[in-house]
């Protein structure tokens, strides 16, 4: 992936060595995506790390920016995967997953669902694959890994960043349902976003880079989250996402 996608210097996801995506679109395999992202930069670097058919075998046939977007674009290609980012305007991964229900439920040619996302927090994931996504990659995975991924996730396989695989193994092996934060519930999915990031000590102009937004959008996600949880500072801020394991 290009430098903007993520920050990792390695791999995200560890899977087959990236010959062995390769070799697979040389050797005729192919795979129909649909990429959803709102932001457009990150479609086109996607776009063009795993979309070159030939050596890929990937061939995307659809972008979308949003929920209502995606949910028709979906419909009107039928996809085998879709790459789906979780924070969207219009509801976000988890209401274009609720909207294409049937189509995830084809039993003849169903559409799959890849998480694809820069937040790696447990709510997140735990949310689309509640909602029906095969898997949860983070945006600091390798383009052929992220190849190889799409092939699995088409498969029937289920796909994630070693890291994230704890948190839904966790989550699916308690029966008690997830406690309700009426505190947490005031944010926004930005804001939730945003506020992970303040709270693991990044800077405004990397938080900016990170989601494609600028430094003066994400001071004013801040102060917005800082008046709906009634904190006075970042430290305040960072204490109250320490002590709900957001971080």
């Amino acid at each position: 992936m290009s430098a903007d996608t993520g920050t990792g210097s390695g791999p995200a996801f560890q899977g087959p060595a990236a010959e062995g995506a390769a070799s697979e679109g040389a050797a005729g395999r192919r795979v129909r995506v649909v990429l959803v992202d709102d932001h457009r930069m990150f479609r086109t670097g996607v776009q063009a790390e795993i979309g070159a058919t030939e050596e890929t075998g990937v061939e995307v046939v659809g972008e979308a920016a949003d929920v209502d977007q995606a949910v028709a674009v979906v419909a009107a290609t039928r996809p085998e995967v879709v790459l789906l980012d979780v924070h969207l305007p219009g509801g976000g991964g988890v209401e274009v997953l609720r909207r294409s229900a049937a189509l995830m439920a084809d039993p003849v040619n169903p559409v799959r669902f890849l998480a694809l996302s820069v937040s790696d927090a447990a709510d997140d994931v735990i949310g689309v694959i509640r909602g029906g996504a095969r898997g949860y990659v983070t945006k600091t995975i390798t383009g052929p890994d992220l190849v190889n991924s799409v092939f699995r996730v088409r498969d029937g396989d289920a796909v994630f960043s070693p890291r994230l695989a704890g948190f839904v193994l966790d989550a699916f092996a308690s029966t008690d349902a997830p406690p309700v934060d009426e505190d947490l519930d005031r944010l926004t999915q930005r804001e939730r976003e945003v506020l992970r990031l303040i709270a693991r000590g990044y800077a405004y102009k990397e938080i900016a880079k990170q989601l494609f937004i600028s430094a003066k959008t994400v001071e004013s996600h801040v102060s917005a989250v800082l008046r709906k949880l009634q904190l006075s500072n970042r430290h305040e801020l960072t204490r109250w996402a320490t002590a709900r394991r957001l971080v």
